[in-house]
């Protein structure tokens, strides 16, 4: 309790800035609020007191970014590369400087536990550390020689460029899309969710600290019917990078058609975590726990549908409710805290909706599935059993603390349910076969698959999903094939015969 009040007062520091002003924009390099005068606010999840008041951008506001962004390209795209990995590695200098600050304030804006959003900060520097050390083999391209050319070809930045970040650890988030487009030579115009704007705007002051010049990173706060669109819809900005709803991916998409936008959409995902009868349960607990009830579930690679084989799901299931009504729900900013109230009254009345759901389509709640506390978006980590895969509660993506447990008797009907659904990002599998496991993942329908482990991330490694769970991938080159266009060019190496029409 004592280091719980010590945390809260550090934090009214932390606000002060923004309770007593204004969470604004930021355009070519200045403080603006928007155009219109139009505002809304921002309110905590822990107990629904008003954050901030933060300005309602428009069209107006986001023409302003994007001329702003597109005026400051071509001098961002020619800053020496070994400048620009300096800049880069200076903002994660300032993002470590500022890790606490971050995540405090992260806790209060989006519900999520200290003890994950510690690390957020941190994990954010490492991306812009990561993205800072390829910055200056970003163009690199190759070399393929003909019987009459030498042709190469190299890599540009592809222009101003649209960042839409989610609500959901999005600092994190924001530095993932941010860095290496920065990196690649883009400029950006970022659009946070409106429910986490906080953090976004210390980011982007530690990056103009840091050097960055002006109108080479603008934020537009707002909500996606105004600021949202406007973005997508600008012929300035080339390219969108949205993280987020699946549906909401379908309509930028159409947004963006008119003016032929390339897009990279991080979707959603109702990923399963398979766990055969061979495989270490003790670990592949853990795991499967973790996956679904870290981060308030509210994560796209969450393992929501747990498969076990049925020779194993009663031992299994009897411990893992056990371990589920264990779990420590609280205030984000107790270190002990597991799991914190969700974003929003909003999204707390979805996740509840499928309480009712799931007794109607005849499952059993074996634990949670009721709020808890007097105030605030407090939901307990729930659990269903008895599921079969044609369930709502299996087949769509709920994005909180809850699981949804199936039985299975076979390899083969665990591979149907398994991909018996729309989405295709993330699977977890849980086998010490070798041979069964490779035959699993060859045929398993996700962008990314973990064998006997939980997600664990690997920077160069490519992240992104398949089906309606998105389009392109993220990390190491993959982000600056995004981010870049192929530019090829031949030489010619001689004279050689060329055609004479008309001679």
């Amino acid at each position: 309790m004592a280091e719980l009040q010590n945390n809260l007062a550090r934090l009214q520091d932390y606000l002060a800035p923004y309770r007593d002003g204004m969470v604004t924009n930021l355009i070519d390099g200045k403080a603006v609020p928007a155009q219109s005068g139009a505002t809304f606010q921002t309110t905590s999840p822990v107990d629904d007191s008003v954050i901030a008041t933060v300005a309602r951008s428009g069209a107006e506001d986001v023409d302003a970014a994007a001329k702003a962004a597109k005026a400051a390209f071509a001098e961002w795209r020619d800053v020496p590369l070994t400048e620009r990995k300096k800049i880069l590695h200076r903002i994660a200098d300032g993002i470590v400087a500022r890790a606490e600050e971050i995540a405090f304030c992260e806790c209060w804006d989006t519900g999520q536990a200290l003890r994950f959003m510690s690390k957020a900060a941190l994990r954010g520097a490492e991306n812009f550390r990561f993205f800072a050390d390829r910055a200056p083999s970003a163009r690199d391209g190759q070399s393929l020689p003909s019987p009459t050319l030498m042709n190469v070809t190299t890599r540009v930045p592809i222009g101003p460029v649209g960042v839409i970040t989610p609500w959901n650890t999005p600092f994190m988030l924001s530095t993932w899309k941010i860095a290496p487009a920065l990196a690649a030579g883009c400029t950006v115009v970022h659009k946070p969710a409106e429910f986490s704007p906080v953090t976004a705007r210390i980011l982007a002051e530690i990056a103009h600290d840091a050097g960055l010049p002006p109108g080479v990173w603008n934020v537009v706060n707002g909500f996606g019917e105004d600021a949202g669109r406007a973005l997508t819809e600008h012929p300035d900005i080339k390219a969108i990078a949205f993280v987020g709803e699946s549906k909401t991916g379908s309509m930028i998409m159409k947004q963006g058609a008119d003016t032929l936008k390339r897009v990279h959409f991080e979707l959603g995902g109702k990923n399963p975590v398979v766990v055969f009868d061979d495989a270490d349960l003790d670990r592949a607990l853990d795991a499967a726990i973790f996956m679904i009830y870290s981060l308030n579930g509210e994560r796209c690679t969450s393992s929501s549908r747990l498969l076990v084989q049925s020779s194993v799901a009663a031992e299994f299931k009897e411990k893992l409710i056990a371990r589920v009504n264990n779990i420590k729900v609280g205030h984000p900013l107790d270190p002990a805290t597991e799991v914190g109230p969700l974003i929003h009254k909003v999204h707390l009345d979805k996740v509840t909706s499928y309480f009712d759901i799931a007794k109607q389509d005849g499952a059993t709640i074996a634990a949670g599935g009721e709020t808890t506390g007097d105030a605030g978006c407090y939901v307990k980590p729930t659990l269903f059993t008895d599921a079969t895969p044609t369930m709502r509660i299996a087949q769509e993506e709920i994005f909180g603390p809850v699981l949804t447990m199936i039985e299975f008797d076979t390899e083969e009907q665990a591979l149907e349910i398994a991909n018996g659904v729309e989405y295709g990002l993330t699977g977890y599998v849980w086998t010490n076969d070798l041979t069964r496991a490779l035959r699993f993942t060859d045929k398993l329908e996700a962008g990314m698959i973990w064998v006997n482990s939980e997600n664990v991330r690997h920077l160069p490694t490519p992240f992104g999903g398949v089906k309606a769970s998105g389009i392109g991938r993220d990390g190491g080159d993959w982000s600056f094939e995004f981010y870049m266009e192929q530019k090829h060019i031949g030489f010619a190496l001689g004279d050689h015969k060329i055609q004479r029409l008309g001679a």
